[in-house]
């Protein structure tokens, strides 16, 4: 069998950290020539996990604006990442998940008539709004894509009861609890000093909340909640990684700022936000890979929705939806706190999302498919 070019897409630090894992081995295989594409949707972010895995970019579209529009990503990233597939005529792009970037580069490769393939395809809350504009960007790649690399089992009946043929579908686990393997170090030492001065007598907390759907009212919510469930017991500790949009911390300062046991923090890279998680006592978060990578580390996960397209997580236990109210997140928080029988239980039960290889088993995958294209 021939070579064959494989060109990676992504923009964002969430999607660079589960597809770093990939790229390794696509690297690793003398099959296949491995190419790699960023539209920087995110650049300061995407840049540190970047480093972490060693990854240069062949082609970086550097699209990121200060406040950029969802019309504004997309535009952009289409037309760059069009350039890019004819200059370089790969024989397959691979994107990643749900943002805007994973829509842009599909809708692209479908114009240039190149050959799709989408990791973590089958996702699904069937609401188009929740989460926005996620839902609908994985819908439409499904749409387009000609090979899907499901996570679980679940995923892969999704995409069936969308009539895509079976035959295209491949389960592999999620390439996020590969990333753990490279990320989570014993002993470890943060990039910041406010970090490893950290109490270790408290029980820490860890926070993310940056969602679109959240913005405004729900993330006050979170926000006030979070306040009152760490002033109630003096035995904890909060930390909270501030997204860098301006319209997440227009909200959270405001309510957080000068609260005693809370740190507010920039974003954190990725070795950080693994190893200060793993440190945790329970994650609240509203993102959706968290909802995959924290239970690996045995730690319960409250999820800062009313929906989640992660619905495996909860039905195995390992997260919980906590809802945007003020009142049903400081419960779930308390809940987890005074109720032993219930931390254990979600503390312990088995990630739904694989073992960590599933990027072997894309490859695999890729390799089985081009045989037998490439004998036709």
């Amino acid at each position: 069998m021939s070579k064959i070019k494989i060109m990676t897409v992504f923009g964002t630090r969430p999607e660079a950290s589960k597809m770093g894992p990939l790229i390794k081995v696509l690297k690793q295989s003398p099959e296949v020539d491995a190419i790699v594409a960023v539209t920087a949707q995110h650049r300061e972010q995407l840049d540190q996990t970047l480093d972490i895995f060693g990854i240069k970019p062949d082609y970086d579209l550097n699209i990121m604006k200060p406040r950029q529009t969802l019309a504004d990503i997309t535009s952009y990233a289409l037309k760059g990442i069009e350039e890019i597939i004819n200059g370089a005529k790969p024989d397959l792009v691979l994107v990643h998940g749900d943002t805007t970037t994973t829509f842009a580069a599909s809708l692209a490769a479908h114009y240039c008539k190149t050959k799709l393939g989408h990791v973590e395809a089958g996702l699904r809350t069937y609401d188009k709004f929740q989460p926005f504009p996620e839902e609908m960007n994985r819908r439409l790649t499904s749409a387009l894509a000609d090979l899907h690399f499901a996570p679980t089992s679940k995923s892969k009946e999704n995409l069936i009861k969308e009539n895509i043929s079976a035959q295209t579908i491949y389960v592999t686990g999620n390439t996020a609890i590969d990333c753990l393997r490279t990320t989570l170090e014993e002993g470890y030492t943060f990039s910041r000093d406010s970090l490893n001065r950290l109490d270790p007598k408290k029980k820490l907390i860890v926070m993310t909340a940056h969602r679109r759907e959240n913005l405004g009212a729900p993330l006050e919510n979170i926000c006030r909640a979070a306040k009152r469930f760490i002033q109630r017991y003096p035995d904890t500790l909060l930390v909270y990684a501030v997204h860098l949009n301006p319209a997440v911390r227009e909200t959270v300062y405001p309510i957080l700022e000068g609260t005693d046991r809370i740190v507010l923090t920039d974003p954190l890279d990725l070795k950080d936000m693994h190893n200060l998680m793993n440190k945790s006592h329970f994650v609240l978060t509203d993102s959706g890979g968290l909802q995959e990578e924290v239970p690996s580390m045995g730690k319960p996960v409250l999820v800062l929705r009313n929906v989640t397209e992660r619905p495996e997580a909860v039905e195995a236990g390992t997260v919980a939806l906590a809802g945007v109210s003020e009142e049903n997140v400081l419960n779930a928080c308390i809940e987890l706190m005074e109720n032993s029988e219930k931390y254990n239980r979600m503390a312990q039960a088995k990630n739904p999302y694989g073992d960590g290889y599933a990027s072997e088993r894309i490859l695999e995958a890729v390799l089985s498919d081009a045989k037998v294209w490439q004998s036709k």
